[in-house]
């Protein structure tokens, strides 16, 4: 089979790391062909870009091989939910038919073989298969998306409120553009990186308090750390109706994350992706209009009689 070495498919491409890999390969001269499960606004955005757009779904191992079709590279990325390791599975045997020569994973640095999360346990064991194939493989571990402080960011009364579970721990917050950069890169020259595992982190290793300090200063008013117990912020998960899956990863990752798990920083960003990482007060300073409202899964200071304000 003839593959055009210049042919990638990104898989989440309406995501946030596919969103932004496929625009910077777009940008580079590159074909890209955009896995999507839907049409959309967001597909037809990526259309307009230049992308192709495929509708398929990793479950469906017709619709796969006719997105890997005549492809040189991928991006694998598949969302916290159940199916993973089948997923992965279904995967790799239809890009070996197919002839795909690498593939860039999209996994998470919690991904070990004793997690406590299921999903950080299923991306290990993902890993683990993807190493078995024939195909050049990267795997990448980003610690915290800078993104998630959009996500459960309070904003009330004119001040802004980050409660989660994270304790005294530390992280250095990776912004998806970041990542893209190194998705495009490895993609783009994948042998040097062969059976790598690459943890993705941004420029300076923060607590929350130091996260908040920094959104603060950037805003212009009070920006507090609220730590809260990891019972009290699954609970509020369950609450806004997400899924099990997903909250079960979520309380096991607060736990690792105040183990020192998600701690660190490194050069990979800038030595692979070719720019300096995002701090998180470029990264505000860049979507300031984000932080104008709450997001959507903040977790609600308690009235003095026990109910959300």
């Amino acid at each position: 089979m003839i593959h055009d070495e210049g042919l990638f498919l990104i898989t989440g491409a309406t995501g946030k790391t596919g969103r932004h890999a496929t625009k910077r390969l777009l940008e580079s001269g590159h074909r890209v062909r955009a896995m999507v499960h839907r049409p959309d606004e967001r597909s037809a955005a990526l259309a307009d870009a230049g992308a192709e757009i495929v509708v398929a779904d990793f479950r469906d191992l017709d619709g796969m091989a006719t997105a890997l079709r005549g492809v040189s590279g991928a991006y694998f990325c598949y969302p916290i939910l159940p199916g993973l390791v089948e997923a992965t599975a279904g995967f790799a045997q239809v890009a070996t038919e197919a002839g795909v020569r690498s593939v860039v994973n999209m996994s998470q640095i919690s991904a070990r073989r004793d997690a406590g999360s299921d999903a950080a346990r299923q991306h290990w064991l993902s890993e683990r298969l993807l190493d078995r194939t024939g195909l050049i493989t990267t795997h990448l571990r980003p610690t915290f998306f800078a993104e998630w402080l959009k996500v459960w960011w309070e904003n009330r009364e004119g001040e802004g409120y980050l409660r989660l579970p994270f304790g005294e721990g530390r992280h250095a917050p990776i912004a998806v553009a970041d990542q893209a950069r190194v998705i495009a890169a490895v993609l783009t020259d994948p042998e040097p990186h062969d059976r790598a595992i690459y943890p993705l982190h941004g420029p300076v290793e923060h607590d929350h308090h130091e996260i908040a300090e920094a959104m603060a200063d950037v805003l212009g008013f009070p920006v507090h750390y609220d730590p809260i117990s990891i019972k009290e912020f699954t609970s509020a998960m369950r609450e806004r109706g997400l899924p099990e899956h997903l909250v079960q990863h979520l309380g096991n990752v607060a736990v690792d994350y105040r183990d020192g798990v998600f701690a660190g920083t490194n050069d990979i960003v800038e030595r692979i992706g070719g720019h300096a990482p995002l701090t998180v007060r470029q990264f505000v300073d860049a979507d300031r209009s984000s932080f104008d409202t709450s997001g959507p899964y903040h977790v609600p200071a308690p009235d003095t009689d026990g109910g959300p304000k």
